[in-house]
């Protein structure tokens, strides 16, 4: 909208780089350029103000498909107004000299005439299309329809309005109809989640299975090494017994053989002595044979005397001296 300032009868505008003022005083084209700024009289002027830059115009309808099937199609079309005067000529393009408004809606004519011309191109690509192809190509077969439809379409040149681009946002079916299609689709996503957890379930059993088979092999070659270790053990013990009992053997018979040989030399030594003994005394025999009955009194008398106890002190009463005097005159 133009920026229009006024001064007692006098007005000026001010206009935006993107817009294009056309100024007719008396019906004579004064002004006619875009960011124009000037000064004018309200009672003599007509101002136009057609908008150059780019527009976009969204736009929802429904169409139906080839399976009788009802859509809706999400569009944006992208347009500038390329001829400003054909523009200015064709629509209502005029603004108010006081407020710089325009007077009518050229904007939604223009939308209008988008629309409906997008739409007619739209419902004849989907007529002739199932929902199934729809939903997977009739995004790119709709986009291409309506941007060679608006390219086609005489009465767009003819206002002065260029199709800058033209985008299908979405075809989108029924709610109920959305969901029934989805059902199949989802029902499958379902089928490999549940498989891919199956195969994730195979693979974690198949993994636990391996561990405890090694694990058992493990346990098996452990008792199996044990029952080795036992065996040695046993084996080792058995060596150790045997060759403990073959040196006791070794010294039971060394000394037994010692004992032999010492009691061999024991009774040797006792025979020798015992023949000295005896040849001692049959030789003390032979030397006390020769030897007279008084001798060997008073040699027994000898040995008694050395065989006998000390003696400190004596003491002889008269009976014993007269019984002793008595024993020795007798024997005389």
């Amino acid at each position: 909208m133009a920026d229009i300032t006024r001064r007692l009868g006098w007005r000026h505008l001010r206009g935006a780089p993107t817009a294009h003022i056309r100024h007719h005083r008396s019906g004579t084209l004064v002004h006619d350029g875009p960011g124009l700024s000037f000064w004018f009289r309200s009672l003599t002027a007509a101002l136009s103000e057609v908008p150059v830059d780019d527009r976009e115009l969204a736009m929802t309808f429904h169409a139906r498909t080839a399976d009788f099937q009802d859509v809706a199609v999400q569009a944006t079309v992208t347009y500038r107004v390329s001829d400003p005067a054909v523009a200015a000529a064709r629509l209502d393009f005029s603004i108010d000299p006081d407020t710089g408004a325009w007077r009518g809606a050229p904007l939604e004519q223009l939308g209008t005439l988008l629309t409906e011309t997008a739409q007619q191109h739209a419902l004849a690509v989907l007529a002739r299309t199932p929902l199934a192809e729809a939903l997977v190509d009739g995004v790119t077969s709709v986009r291409e329809r309506v941007a060679a439809g608006l390219a086609a379409e005489p009465r767009l040149p003819d206002t002065g309005i260029e199709i800058v681009a033209v985008r299908v946002v979405a075809l989108r079916p029924e709610p109920e109809v959305e969901r029934a299609l989805r059902t199949p689709a989802r029902e499958q996503i379902q089928q490999e989640a549940d498989r891919a957890t199956y195969e994730r379930r195979a693979v974690a059993v198949e993994r636990e299975r391996t561990i405890a088979e090694n694990e058992l092999a493990s346990k098996i070659e452990l008792a199996r090494r044990e029952e080795q270790l036992v065996d040695q053990r046993g084996t080792n013990a058995r060596r150790e017994a045997e060759e403990n009992a073959a040196a006791d053997k070794v010294r039971a018979e060394a000394e037994a053989t010692r004992t032999v040989r010492l009691a061999r030399a024991e009774a040797e030594a006792a025979r020798e002595v015992g023949e000295a003994r005896a040849q001692a005394q049959a030789a003390w025999l032979r030397v006390h044979a020769d030897v007279d009955v008084s001798t060997l009194h008073a040699l027994t008398g000898t040995r008694l005397a050395e065989n006998l106890p000390r003696i400190d002190s004596l003491t002889v009463s008269p009976d014993v001296l007269t019984g002793l005097l008595a024993k020795l005159g007798a024997s005389e």
